[in-house]
């Protein structure tokens, strides 16, 4: 993503100077240094004076106050951001003008006194084991890639791996043998995540297809492909994960990081230890994976009020 045209050199080598800093010192993915300039240019779009002949008078970042930000903020509320929206951009400002302090650009960060808005703690989507049989067997193998969508759906349950994860996958980071795989994680952060055998069956019946391709010598080590022999695309994954969910008449809102969700929450509900599961996920706080210890609870609740007699 290029940063916003139009904005003085001041704030442009600024922008520049953070999304080399996020890469090179904090080791961030291209879709997170995005995350950030996106939270960035909308809090320049609000601050744009609306006629172009104005737009000499946009404030250097130096002079950018705690008045700005909470304008911003009152803005997103007016606009009907949720409080989650609203705290994740204000975090994403946070870890921009952190920066411009600590570069001594400013004189100090405008956001470090506003609190983010309060939000409920919402539960993520989480598939059954049933509706996720349900999805694996509505993959239609006759076609062509139908092999290659099993395998899909059964490594990202079959792992919990993010989607990123998943399409970065490389034979070299494969132990089949040992029965484990070697995942690149945020932060080029690596851990070892046990695969299953009805991963590994998928992926055998998926490499005869995988063999037939045109694969040019850069992308042979890569595990999952398109039909031109090139890395599957993020995009590609989502169409893949919807069209299965409704192929299997799935009501809910499905994506590839559902099945992350459903991986651990299957996971703690048979009994893992939380420890083990934050290691498979590669979280790198335990507190995130106590999401799902909730989802467990919520689950047992609404059992208990659905049978009984006095609810």
């Amino acid at each position: 993503m290029k940063p916003l045209s139009g904005i003085s050199k001041e704030w442009s080598e600024a922008i520049n100077d953070f999304l080399i800093y996020l890469r090179l010192e904090r080791s961030l993915s291209d879709n997170t240094r995005d995350a950030y300039l996106r939270d960035i240019k909308f809090f320049l779009n609000h601050l744009m004076p609306k006629d172009p002949k104005d737009r000499n008078l946009l404030p250097d970042p130096s002079a950018i106050s705690t008045r700005h930000i909470e304008s911003f903020l009152k803005a997103m509320t007016d606009s009907g951001s949720s409080p989650r929206t609203q705290a994740r951009t204000l975090s994403g400002l946070n870890a921009f003008f952190r920066f411009l302090t600590m570069e001594k650009r400013i004189p100090g960060n405008p956001c470090s006194s506003i609190e983010a808005p309060k939000m409920g703690r919402r539960l993520p989507v989480v598939l059954s084991l049933k509706e996720i049989e349900a999805m694996l067997d509505s993959v239609d193998l006759s076609i062509p890639e139908g092999h290659r969508n099993k395998a899909i759906l059964e490594v990202l349950y079959g792992c919990g791996l993010r989607v990123s994860e998943l399409r970065e996958m490389k034979f070299t980071q494969m132990f089949p043998d040992q029965g484990f795989i070697r995942v690149i994680g945020k932060g080029n952060k690596q851990r070892l995540v046990p695969i299953g055998s009805h991963a590994l069956k998928a992926l055998d019946l998926y490499y005869y297809w995988r063999n037939s391709l045109k694969i040019m010598p850069a992308y042979e080590d890569y595990v999952f492909l398109n039909r031109y022999g090139r890395p599957i695309t993020r995009n590609m994954v989502f169409l893949i994960v919807r069209s299965q969910a409704q192929k299997a008449g799935i009501k809910k809102t499905v994506s590839p990081h559902t099945f992350r969700h459903s991986f651990a929450t299957h996971m703690i509900e048979n009994g893992a230890d939380l420890r083990v599961v934050q290691e498979i996920l590669g979280h790198s706080s335990i507190l995130t994976t106590e999401i799902y210890t909730h989802l467990d609870t919520a689950f047992w609740q609404q059992t208990i009020l659905s049978h009984h007699p006095r609810p």
